[in-house]
């Protein structure tokens, strides 16, 4: 069969994209047995440079940037495009806007795995501008699903667990304990689920093992990919 081509925008930060591209590639083997890989365009950009814009709020500065990553990517051949990470759905759709192929928006993914599993009320791990600019519950609210995030100090610490440890390469016992007690937390005010909501957290979470049904928004996300690549539409692409 001819699969088509995954174009993934990563860098934000490295060690997920590399998440990606095993997961992507471990299903595509998986499905199609043998020695079969996945048609994948990988562009990496300098996660310092998209980190900076991200703190001084200059978001439209950063939709350029990643359109004109989109638009690379199609042009090299790529028949979707995935931006692999949750934040910077906050301008996904200006990048889609910029090119005619589609992209898999993660945010509807999740939504869809949610859904399917019956969960309408989860509890959101992310980074700051993802749980608090309003993007992404408002994009799940669309779906029918009301997110719950950690109260200011709980935001802090899932934000700095993600940005000074895990997109550096660290993953500390403390800082696990400290997140699945957030949950916990969470549990007891009535979330019915928790979402890995940085394409990161899955270094230190295992969404199998937590005190509540977990959603891994990189698997997730990869997951579409590969459906894609094999022919059939992601739930982000169907309308």
């Amino acid at each position: 069969m001819e699969m088509r081509k995954i174009g993934l925008i990563g860098g934000m930060s490295f060690e997920s994209s590399a998440v990606y591209y095993r997961m992507v590639n471990e299903a595509v083997r998986e499905r199609l047995g043998a020695l079969h890989s996945a048609e994948v365009l990988l562009h990496s950009v300098d996660f310092q440079k998209i980190v900076d814009l991200q703190k001084a709020g200059c978001w439209d500065d950063a939709a350029q940037r990643l359109s004109e990553v989109a638009r690379g990517l199609k042009a090299a051949g790529a028949q979707c495009v995935l931006i692999c990470t949750n934040t910077m759905h906050l301008i996904a759709d200006q990048v889609q806007a910029s090119v005619d192929v589609p992209l898999i928006n993660i945010i509807d993914e999740t939504a869809a795995r949610l859904k399917a599993a019956g969960s309408r009320k989860p509890l959101l791990l992310a980074t700051r501008y993802t749980m608090e600019h309003g993007f992404y519950a408002e994009r799940m609210k669309s779906h029918g699903i009301e997110l719950m995030v950690p109260d200011a100090n709980g935001r802090t610490l899932t934000h700095n667990v993600i940005f000074d440890e895990l997109c550096a390469g660290k993953v500390l016992e403390p800082s696990r304990k400290a997140l699945i007690a957030l949950i916990e937390k969470a549990k007891a005010e009535g979330a019915d689920a928790v979402i890995l909501g940085c394409t990161e957290i899955c270094l230190i979470l295992d969404p199998a093992k937590l005190p509540l049904p977990g959603f891994d928004s990189t698997a997730i996300h990869a997951d579409a990919a590969v459906e894609f690549a094999l022919g059939r539409e992601a739930a982000s692409c169907a309308a």
